[in-house]
């Protein structure tokens, strides 16, 4: 019974994390949306913000994964 749950505590946090990230990767992309609906002038402005917001999300996600994981 304790190496299932060892398994579990140790995806845990990884799971936690992915949730996290995906979370944050929506809310981004929801909001990003909502900005350039509002102005379509500074697309690329806003655009530029998303995608380096979505891409420290996942790699936050990614370097968790890694460090919990190995």
């Amino acid at each position: 019974m304790m190496p299932i749950l060892a398994e579990l505590t140790g995806n845990l946090p990884v799971a936690l994390v992915g949730l996290g990230a995906a979370i944050g990767v929506g809310m981004v992309g929801s909001k990003a949306s909502e900005a350039i609906g509002r102005n379509p002038g500074a697309f690329g402005k806003i655009f530029m913000v998303a995608l380096l917001g979505m891409a420290f999300a996942e790699g936050l996600a990614i370097l968790v994964y890694f460090v919990v994981k190995h």
